[in-house]
């Protein structure tokens, strides 16, 4: 059964329009708030934190009275990346948290990321749960009176993150001197970024932190590389860090501003891991994962399995095969071994450890060489153009032309209003040629 509300990644569109206004943000709370109350017996808590989109001041009062009137304790934290979200979410021991931001996309849209008490994002069975209340008689969920929730505001959410974070390493690691350009898309990571490396000792510049409510993720972040490659090659850092609206991403620049993607990541990691024996099992990763990779893993016996587009799905397929490390070329990235979802700061840091004796980050990556890959993003009124038969028709043609020479993938994408269309393959006409069937047809 295909999910109304929910896509890959929660509840997303256009402020305003479709389900992404006040009115739905408070049935979404309500609808919540009704499932996840039922889960406890002990106090009712739900906590709440946002990016820096002007929306969010519109649609967090919403949610919250949706919340509240389900019977919810809710405690906002204000802008906080999702990951700190997510742990804080464990941490506090609260029913559920919800994460209001549109990640990588621009200001104008926004949405909603739901996290179970384990930190763990909800899976489709939930979601599905969750739709059924929303659709309900908003009568039927509402609280006594004397059964409402309260509401409060905690100022100190960021420390609480830093805290946690830097307690996955020893006391004695230190960043003292190094220079690092950080990227923060003017988002959820503006103030805690640059806080958390300055505290750490490292001398800091950063970018992407004067949000104003309209600029995140503007020609800025980790989905415009080219801002912190030019800043590395400009200030002469050791290393660039790029993180998206909500932090949950990361992509980097080496100190000859080169760009790293999140496989050559995953790749450096799962490498050291597996040489220092932390590697648990293998390594999840998508199906936009790069062959590079798939191939690189094989030579090092490495196991490595695709899971669909997503980093709630890969951290499924993580938890299927007991694996501590599975992640997205778009820089979605999950340690398991400290994290339930992706998060760009606890990765950086991460890095910044395995850097800590004076090795260069152009040391340490572009382990494996990928295998030339294009992707064409088509915006759409009806991502279901895909399952028409003249579609149809052209991917299959696609996939017969580029057969033993590469490898297509088409798809909807679960958070904007696209066709993806993916090609790899060592000759880049055929995968050009093979893009423009696809297109012409969508077109």
């Amino acid at each position: 059964m295909t999910k109304k509300y929910f896509g890959t990644d929660g509840i997303r569109g256009t402020v305003n329009k479709g389900n992404i206004n006040g009115e739905m943000f408070f049935k979404f709370g309500l609808a919540a708030g009704t499932y996840f109350k039922n889960l406890r017996k002990t106090k009712q808590t739900a906590i709440i934190s946002k990016d820096t989109r002007l929306s969010g001041y519109t649609l967090e009062p919403a949610l919250v009275s949706g919340l509240a009137s389900a019977g919810m304790h809710v405690y906002t934290l204000g802008p906080l990346p999702t990951n700190g979200l997510a742990m804080l979410t464990k941490f506090m021991k609260a029913n559920m948290g919800i994460m209001i931001t549109a990640s990588h996309n621009l200001f104008y849209d926004n949405g909603l990321k739901l996290f179970g008490p384990d930190g763990l994002k909800l899976s489709d069975k939930i979601e599905k749960k969750i739709e059924k209340l929303i659709d309900s008689k908003i009568i039927k969920n509402l609280s006594k009176p004397e059964k409402l929730g309260r509401v409060k505001r905690l100022e100190d959410g960021n420390n609480r993150y830093i805290k946690i974070l830097k307690s996955n390493f020893p006391n004695n690691f230190k960043l003292n001197g190094l220079k690092i350009v950080i990227d923060c898309a003017n988002g959820a990571g503006y103030k805690l970024g640059p806080k958390l490396l300055k505290s750490l000792g490292a001398k800091v510049i950063s970018i992407g932190t004067s949000p104003n409510g309209l600029n995140i993720n503007e020609n800025c972040g980790s989905t415009y590389p080219h801002k912190i490659q030019s800043a590395v090659r400009k200030y002469k850092a050791k290393l660039g860090i790029s993180l998206d609206g909500d932090a949950d991403r990361i992509i980097l620049s080496d100190e000859k501003g080169r760009i790293i993607n999140g496989d050559q990541i995953i790749a450096m990691l799962a490498t050291r891991w597996k040489r220092k024996k932390m590697l648990k099992g293998g390594v999840i990763g998508t199906l936009m994962s790069n062959y590079g990779l798939e191939k690189y893993f094989k030579k090092i016996k490495i196991k490595f399995y695709r899971a669909n587009v997503g980093d709630r799905y890969v951290k499924e397929k993580m938890q299927k095969y007991k694996f501590n490390l599975g992640g997205e070329q778009s820089g979605h990235i999950i340690l398991g071994k400290f994290a339930t979802t992706g998060d760009g700061l606890l990765v950086a840091l991460e890095i910044l450890f395995s850097m800590r004796k004076g090795k260069n980050a152009s040391e340490l990556f572009n382990v494996f060489k990928p295998i030339p890959q294009i992707l064409k993003n088509i915006v759409v009124r009806d991502k279901s153009i895909i399952n028409s038969p003249n579609c149809k028709k052209a991917i299959r043609e696609a996939n017969q032309l580029i057969k033993n020479n590469g490898r297509m993938l088409v798809r909807k994408s679960g958070t904007e209003p696209k066709i993806r269309i993916m090609g790899e393959s060592e000759n880049k006409k055929l995968i050009q040629k093979c893009i423009n069937i696809v297109k012409k047809t969508i077109k």
